[in-house]
């Protein structure tokens, strides 16, 4: 398989995951009354199954020039703890499909912000009035899904 359609069949799965973690974690939230304690449980089990997968494909071996890494870097971490924690509150309330266009609304733009100006080393791809146009429709598709 092609590197190109294999990275994309990855990432089609990991977006697909998104609502269902976010309608999955809502429901174990409104379910124990907590969404923090919701949200700490899915942080502890991706934790025990990011251990489970650094040690069948690398050891710990990448702990090692983790100290050499810029500090910023490690704000990942809170925007995750953010969006699960959004999600996990929000979701029930707003509705899972509302939830997750808002989230993909936020993607689109800040990908196309990060990719034009090439922020945090990424490949610069240079905002065109084409790929303009197609974060345009996309806007558009997902409108007419939430109203649908």
């Amino acid at each position: 398989m092609h590197d190109s359609l294999r990275y994309a069949v990855i990432m089609l799965a990991a977006g697909v995951g998104i609502p269902v973690l976010a309608a999955l974690n809502a429901q174990l939230g409104t379910r124990i009354g907590s969404p923090t304690v919701a949200a700490v449980v899915l942080f502890c089990v991706a934790l025990v199954s990011a251990i489970a997968v650094m040690l069948a494909s690398q050891g710990v071996a990448g702990f090692s020039a983790l100290s050499l890494a810029p500090k910023h870097l490690f704000l990942a971490g809170i925007l995750v703890c953010f969006y699960v924690l959004s999600v996990t509150i929000v979701a029930p309330r707003f509705g899972v499909g509302n939830a997750v266009f808002f989230v993909l609304l936020g993607q689109m733009v800040s990908a196309a912000v990060i990719d034009h100006f090439g922020l945090f080393g990424a490949v610069v791809r240079p905002l065109t009035w084409m790929r303009g146009s197609g974060l345009g429709v996309m806007t558009l598709g997902l409108l007419l899904i939430v109203r649908a």
